[in-house]
């Protein structure tokens, strides 16, 4: 009896137990977005750190929330005086003033490449620790659209303990909220599971900001300091919006309000912990009004136990150390991922995936520059310590454009969510940065590889060709010139195979291609000489151009047998119906396979009036109707040559139309033996001309063919992995709600064959029919919603785009090895350094078959060789001494600490051979720079010590692994070991550099 007593009291104190409640303070501050860095750091962004940093420092309870680094940076390196930056010290080591994500920005989950998500997150993180020498463990990704699967594999190896999200499917929000399923265990990788796998929160109904409604006020609710303007802040210091103070005749109204919202939140999660989150997108500007009108809120709550609650000043670690705590036993979720994501039946937030298609396209560029720029630096560095390079200049260079490309990351970035000033801050900080790259490796190449003896050439060119991939390339380098060219050859006077052929493109008179064979990391130099057809010098391939007459699109046949033109290399023939001039069907000639097949383009025309129907705008897709042809005729060009097969396709809106918009430029490759075939004779490149568009028209390649897939299609996460897609009917809006972000890859397959799209900037995808994929490439809106208007949203793109896709066809196995190195061939294309001088000879440095390439297993991707300049020391203890001893801002960086990171690019299950863990021993791989002397293993970002780094253990309903991924340490015989899917981060120490120290 006693203890069935004791088991009633207690069920009635858990039951009555107050509601616990982490009011945390924030401010959303968009990098971007409706307004430029510059007008937002000038407005309100200064003023947030300035006046939070001076509340926070005038009480203990308080507390703060810090999210996005790159207002804060620039606070801290051109604002902050010397006493805000020791109270800043003074807070973060109290943590009271807490640093969540640590990225340079909050990055977007749908078209970001998963490289460029861990650069933005290294930039911050590698700030916050060499200033601070703190790491974040939590995440805030509470505003891009959607959430991907990646994102908890990325934090998860980053050391996060818990991952926040909040835009998700809103049906799917509604019915988690109800059944109490917000929060789960995320176990985003399918061949990484619950060895990289991290604790989620979905953020309710109300997502990160502040309820805005007051039963007494139809003002914002709990922003006292009101609404920023732009440009200047009001010079008495009113803002407008402010919510009404609290006084004593308000504030019972006030409790009730915020208690009533409390409650509702406690009841759709399965503890009494409540996040309520304060703040909103540009709060906290004059933080004295903010905290000094809830203090008296919470210490009023406080005081009246009737309420049931108790409230604090939280950061958002003490809110999941709470639900740790519990010790409750979690639901698992799946590798699947929250895309698309609609906030309502019409609001599918499926357009973002195409809008700014030139921003996507430049974002793209220079992350593939940047990325050869680390190692062209990192190897120049080791292998020529002493070149006439300056280190600290060509840092400066590297600094420039890491920022520039973490920057465009942004939710509003990327995305082409933003009004068009900020989309010319993105494209200027990116251009300069890239510049400034350029600069940086041609100086590199001038200083390894230039002869001592020159040669006056009138009539030749020098070009250095770069290779930023790990692995052994055969591959053709396009150069566009405008003199007839009569051969190329290489650095030992030897005949380059390379054709010219007239251009398609009106500023230059003619395209050369060049067949370049290089290895991993390294360097071949050719000479281009001109002069005519009867020069001795004579070994170039003349593409001969055809044409043919105009055709209708609607003269096609049920039966083309007799009617269709082979056009083939080795591995495809590509069959064309001359009725329309359109691709009729492609054969895998291994296979010896026919796919019927044809391409062409459409155009969804958009409602741009609110008072009509749902608009499409930079975020929404919302089509109610089918998608229109564009063109009527097609004109067609082959350039037919013994290297290179040229299908060019202009489409018309009629056969006597003077202009076309839309064309399509596909080129395929012969191989000449002694040469790599295969990844060239595999790939069907495919290069678009779209636009300009007329208003209110969003344009889509269409390929259909007749396999059966029933409408499944794969699309890829932040080209990191696939996930199925199965076509979902929807009542209304089933269009928009089944495209999906494809930012490097995606393919449709049936029992025999797959078909794989490769692209070089992100797109929206979908299969709205069986063996059918249709691409987006480019949007051009405008509406009427006052909202857009207002803040200048409605995308009135009149651009013309050339995006570039390449197709592959064949056997699901013989696909699944390849498209994965392939996409990112496209992605990482060969860097071709142009030079005035001629080398008579070669220099003594430059040895093409030199042994000091570095080349992976097919398997395994070099993401990273880079020397980041960070001033902290990798012992975590030496650098805190550092840190307390103001030795951060006297430190020069350190050029002798390389940066590695390798990716195993296949799942656990996805080939026989491929996808098997892969053991690479360091001083062999990298032997051509120096002899390895030290390898640490790190975290992602790079700031833990991996044999240091401990997360949190979650409880969950599925526990397959007992221990995480082996931790990492200081490897004795430099031999490591890599999982299907893993990323390693690694500091790699060379013995001549060691020497130096």
């Amino acid at each position: 009896m006693l203890l069935l007593l004791a088991c009633i009291c207690l069920w009635g104190s858990l039951q009555t137990a107050p509601i616990q409640v982490f009011v945390i303070p924030h401010s959303h501050m968009d990098v971007g977005w409706v307004y430029t860095v510059q007008e937002s750091m000038h407005a309100y962004a200064a003023n947030v750190y300035r006046t939070v940093v001076e509340e926070l420092t005038k009480g203990k309870h308080r507390k703060f929330i810090v999210v996005e680094q790159e207002f804060f940076r620039l606070w801290w390196d051109t604002v902050a005086d010397d006493l805000q930056k020791q109270q800043v010290h003074h807070l973060v080591d109290e943590e009271r003033l807490q640093f969540i994500i640590g990225g340079q920005v909050m990055h977007d989950e749908a078209v970001t490449a998963i490289d460029d998500q861990i650069l933005q997150l290294t930039e911050g993180h590698g700030f916050l620790y060499e200033t601070f020498g703190v790491r974040p463990r939590f995440s805030w990704h509470v505003d891009p659209f959607g959430a991907s699967a990646t994102s908890p594999t990325l934090f998860a190896m980053a050391g996060f303990n818990a991952h926040l999200i909040s835009r998700i499917d809103f049906d799917l929000k509604a019915n988690m909220q109800n059944n109490k399923k917000l929060q789960f265990i995320w176990r985003g990788s399918p061949s990484l599971s619950d060895k990289q796998e991290i604790f989620t929160h979905v953020m309710d109904q109300y997502s990160y900001c502040t309820p805005s409604y007051l039963p007494f006020s139809n003002r914002s609710g709990f922003y006292w300091n009101g609404v920023a303007l732009f440009p200047d802040p009001p010079i008495d210091g009113i803002y407008p919006n402010m919510s009404l103070p609290v006084t004593v005749d308000n504030i019972k109204l006030y409790a009730e309000t915020m208690v009533e919202n409390i409650k509702q939140r406690a009841a759709w999660f399965r503890t009494n912990d409540v996040l309520w989150p304060w703040g909103c997108d540009k709060q906290f500007f004059n933080s004295s009004v903010q905290f000094g009108n809830m203090d008296l809120l919470l210490d009023y709550i406080n005081r009246h136990n009737e309420f049931g609650v108790t409230v604090q000043y939280a950061t958002l670690g003490e809110y999941f150390s709470s639900i740790h705590d519990r010790n409750l036993t979690w639901d698992v979720q799946d590798n699947q991922d929250f895309l698309p994501y609609s906030s309502d039946t019409y609001q599918a937030w499926t357009g973002f995936y195409t809008s700014r298609n030139v921003l996507k396209g430049v974002a793209r560029r220079a992350s593939s520059l940047l990325n050869a720029g680390e190692s062209a630096f990192t190897l120049y560095l080791l292998k020529y310590p002493s070149g006439s390079v300056s280190k600290i200049w060509a840092l400066m260079q590297l600094q420039d454009l890491r920022w520039a490309v973490s920057e465009v990351q942004h939710h509003d970035g990327i995305t082409g969510t933003e009004s068009p000033k900020v989309r010319d801050m993105y494209m200027e900080n990116l251009f300069r940065g890239m510049v400034g790259v350029r600069k940086l490796i041609g100086a590199i190449v001038m200083d390894q590889f230039s002869s001592e003896k020159y040669s006056n050439i009138n009539d030749a060119i020098n070009i250095t060709v770069y290779n930023p991939l790990a692995w052994n390339i055969s591959t053709f380098v396009t150069v566009p010139v405008n003199a007839s060219v009569v051969g190329v050859y290489d650095e030992f006077g030897q005949p380059v195979p390379a054709q010219i052929q007239n251009s398609t493109e009106s500023i230059y008179a003619f395209d050369l291609h060049i067949l370049v064979t290089l290895g991993g990391l390294s360097y071949r130099k050719y000479c281009i000489y001109f002069g005519s057809a009867n020069s001795e010098k004579n070994t170039i391939v003349d593409g001969r151009l055809i044409k043919f007459p105009r055709k209708q699109i609607n003269n096609r046949s049920k039966n083309n047998k007799g009617q269709v033109k082979p056009v083939m290399n080795e591995c495809y023939i590509v069959w064309i119906d001359q009725a329309t001039n359109l691709i009729d069907a492609i054969t895998d000639r291994e296979r010896n396979h026919t796919v019927r097949m044809t391409q062409e383009f459409l155009e969804y025309h958009a409602n741009g009036n609110v008072d009509v129907g749902p608009i499409s705008d930079n975020y929404l897709f919302a089509s109610s109707e089918h998608a229109v042809p564009v063109a009527n005729a097609v004109g067609l060009e082959i350039v037919f040559g013994k290297l290179v097969t040229e299908i060019r396709q202009y489409f018309y809106s009629n056969l006597d139309a003077e202009g076309y918009r839309y064309a399509i430029f596909s080129r395929l490759y012969n191989v000449p033996d002694g040469y790599d075939k295969m990844p060239l004779c595999r790939r069907i490149e495919q290069q678009y001309r779209v636009g300009p568009l007329q208003i209110n028209r969003e344009s889509i390649l269409r390929t259909s063919t007749d396999m059966e897939t029933n409408k499944r299609i794969f699309t890829d996460n932040n080209g990191y992995q696939m996930q199925m897609r199965e076509f979902k009917t929807y009542s209304d809006n089933s269009v928009p709600r089944n495209y999906y972000p494809m930012v490097r890859s995606a393919y449709v397959e049936d029992n025999s064959t797959r078909l794989v799209f490769l692209a070089e900037r992100a797109h929206g995808v979908a299969s709205l029919d069986s063996g059918q994929v249709e691409i987006m490439l480019h949007r051009r809106l405008w509406n009427n919603l006052e909202w857009d208007l207002n803040y200048n949203l409605t995308l009135n793109d009149t651009s013309v785009v050339h995006p570039t896709v390449w197709l592959m066809m064949g056997s699901k196995a013989e696909m699944g090895s390849l498209y994965q190195r392939v996409g990112l061939a496209l992605e990482r294309k060969p860097l071709v350094i142009y030079s005035p001088l001629i080398g008579s000879e070669p220099s003594d440095r430059f040895n093409s078959t030199s042994e000091d390439s570095i080349n992976l297993p097919p398997n395994l991707h070099l993401q990273l060789l880079s020397i980041p300049g960070w001033k902290y020391s990798s012992n975590h203890t030496e650098h805190i001494e550092n840190v307390q001893k103001g030795k951060r801002d006297t430190a020069d960086p350190d050029f002798h600490r390389v940066l590695l990171r390798l990716q195993h690019l296949y799942e656990s299950d996805e080939d026989p051979v491929l996808s098997k863990p892969v053991s690479v021993n360091l001083q062999s791989l990298l032997k051509g720079l120096g002899k390895v002397v030290l390898v640490e293993e790190r975290s992602l970002t790079g700031t833990w010590d991996l044999s240091t780094l401990k997360r949190w253990k979650w409880k969950s309903k599925q526990r397959r692994n007992k221990h995480d991924l082996p931790y990492g340490n200081r490897t004795v015989n430099f031999t490591i070991n890599i999982q299907p899917k893993e990323i390693k981060t690694l500091f790699v120490y060379f013995e001549t550099v060691s020497k130096k120290t």
